[in-house]
């Protein structure tokens, strides 16, 4: 294996571990110049949930492996990771933002057919408040999914890229938007009972260390609803929340799109 193999692989194991999931490891296949990462789809896998994990957008993925619509995947089935012509990279790194939409995905060895209050404390411990930047303009109406103080603040650098909110065991955990489940499921080791909501074409949330959920895949959801209930993330002392959004596919500050909180 020469040293730009060596590299690439390193690379994707690096970004492997920081999800910490069951699924199976891409294989790379080509000449050295060349290769094409895949991954076997898994019973219980959607197409949202594997592009989920290996940072990726959904639409890109569909649009690599000529699917006619993210419905139609399927266990065994293999996918490419990486668009044609790149040079041997996978995962967000190379993933393009462009590309049309989809339909929300089912399990694929099942196909298809066919609003909150906002917390009362914005204060990371020990950190003050860092300015709040302006999000790109959306039309979605966002709100808070739960209520509670933000204990970890976004941090694009490592591990899940979201915020962690403090709460009680049990909380109601509600939708940030109106939308579609797209997954509903514990198969993303690391997260818990995890529900992942599309939005739009560009949008997804994601909410993670769930006691319980109570919404399933193909669901239309509506802004504040309860889709699950507070539970504790891996080796937590306390309940809370892991809460992700994405945009086109890149993990993105939830801070900067939900409505400021008012100290009480």
């Amino acid at each position: 294996m020469n040293g730009l193999i060596r590299l690439a692989w390193v690379a994707l194991v690096a970004v492997s571990l920081a999800g910490c999931t069951t699924f199976s490891w891409p294989s790379f296949t080509g000449d050295g110049s060349s290769r094409v990462y895949h991954y076997e789809v898994r019973p219980g896998d959607t197409l949202y949930a594997i592009s989920w994990r290996h940072g990726l957008d959904y639409r890109d993925v569909a649009r690599w492996n000529n699917l006619e619509s993210p419905d139609r995947i399927y266990a065994g089935q293999r996918l490419r990771l990486n668009p044609p012509g790149a040079g041997g990279r996978s995962g967000g790194a190379v993933a393009s933002r462009s590309g049309g939409g989809g339909t929300p995905p089912s399990r694929s060895d099942r196909p298809a057919t066919g609003s909150t209050t906002a917390g009362r404390d914005s204060r990371s411990t020990g950190t003050p408040s860092p300015v709040r930047q302006q999000a790109p303009a959306s039309d979605i109406d966002w709100d808070w999914p739960v209520s509670g103080q933000v204990v970890k603040s976004f941090n694009r650098g490592g591990g899940k890229q979201g915020i962690e909110i403090r709460g009680r065991e049990g909380d109601a955990i509600r939708a940030a938007a109106a939308g579609s489940v797209v997954y509903s499921g514990s198969a993303l080791r690391g997260y818990g009972n995890l529900v992942i909501i599309k939005h739009d074409s560009r949008y997804l949330t994601a909410y993670g260390y769930n006691r319980r959920l109570q919404v399933g895949e193909g669901e239309q959801v509506r802004r504040g609803q309860v889709i699950a209930e507070m539970g504790h993330g891996p080796g937590a002392d306390h309940p809370g929340l892991h809460f992700e959004l994405r945009r086109d596919g890149e993990p993105v500050d939830p801070t900067r799109y939900l409505p400021e909180k008012t100290n009480q």
